[in-house]
């Protein structure tokens, strides 16, 4: 892929990167990242992608902007309350930069849908806010086999992995099965401080540039963990558990399934209305 004279002045800093240089951002250009949830953590994600010039930005959602969100949801503004968030978000990415396709899913992830859409893409960012959708992706790149970045945050703390299917730890690892419901606190009880997953969002997309790059160590078999409070940072090594129920040696789970209840966890209550 041949670069235009505006591609190289607007990519100009990453082109001088010598790990990406103008075959790199032509890589960029011609990949494809899914953004399953445009909330507190996808909202940066998507716009980081957007400046890198990601070509295809896919992005899943299937809630309303709400003035709750605008804390910390940074797509959106007070004239979006109400609207479709895949609406202002594409809007807001095609305002970034035109030359992105953003590909809107209006829906909720779900067994039946989300294999489908997760195979058209090279990197998938899990943005969501609930164990199920969580677990739901985590099985859904497995049997795809694309890498995923998993995140999560709550109050003035986040976390994220990196999931490269079949060779590094698996959500399941760590967590075999959702906890019952009113174990994880919502952040609308527990509050979110609203910079935290700006940092953590941020965090994913370049997890995902990398990945498409093919530049640096992904955060495989590594927990990282934020603390606001403290500024931070800790990486706590993972394994892969060989009775793992989805990537073990004698793996239960052979087909999507949805979690019931769909338990909230690290972003906002899902269902929180008046």
């Amino acid at each position: 892929m041949e670069l235009s004279d505006g591609q190289i002045e607007r990519y100009s800093r990453q082109i001088v990167l010598e790990e990406v240089g103008g075959r790199g951002q032509a890589k960029l250009l011609g990949s494809k990242v899914l953004v399953v949830g445009v909330g507190g953590l996808g909202s940066p994600a998507c716009l980081y992608l957007a400046a890198a010039g990601v070509g295809t930005i896919g992005i899943i959602d299937s809630d309303k902007v709400e003035l709750t969100n605008l804390q910390r949801q940074v797509l959106y503004g007070i004239e979006d309350v109400g609207r479709d968030k895949v609406d202002p978000a594409r809007e807001r990415i095609a305002a970034m930069n035109p030359e992105v396709e953003v590909k809107a899913y209006k829906i909720r992830a779900n067994a039946g849908n989300i294999s489908e859409i997760v195979r058209e893409y090279d990197f998938v960012i899990d943005g969501t806010d609930n164990f199920a959708a969580k677990f739901l992706i985590n099985d859904a790149c497995y049997f795809e086999r694309r890498t995923f970045s998993h995140a999560g945050v709550l109050r003035f703390y986040g976390q994220l992995m990196t999931v490269e299917p079949g060779e590094s730890a698996c959500y399941r690892c760590i967590f075999p099965s959702p906890p019952e419901a009113g174990v994880v606190p919502t952040c609308s009880q527990a509050g979110i401080l609203g910079a935290v997953p700006a940092v953590i969002g941020s965090l994913q997309a370049t997890e995902a540039l990398k990945h498409v790059l093919g530049v640096g160590e992904l955060l495989t078999d590594r927990l990282l963990t934020y603390n606001a409070l403290t500024m931070g940072f800790r990486r706590v090594r993972v394994r892969r558990n060989p009775d793992c129920p989805l990537c073990g040696e004698g793996a239960e789970i052979k087909e999507l399934k949805d979690e019931e209840p769909p338990v909230c966890d690290l972003e906002e209550e899902e269902r929180e209305r008046a």
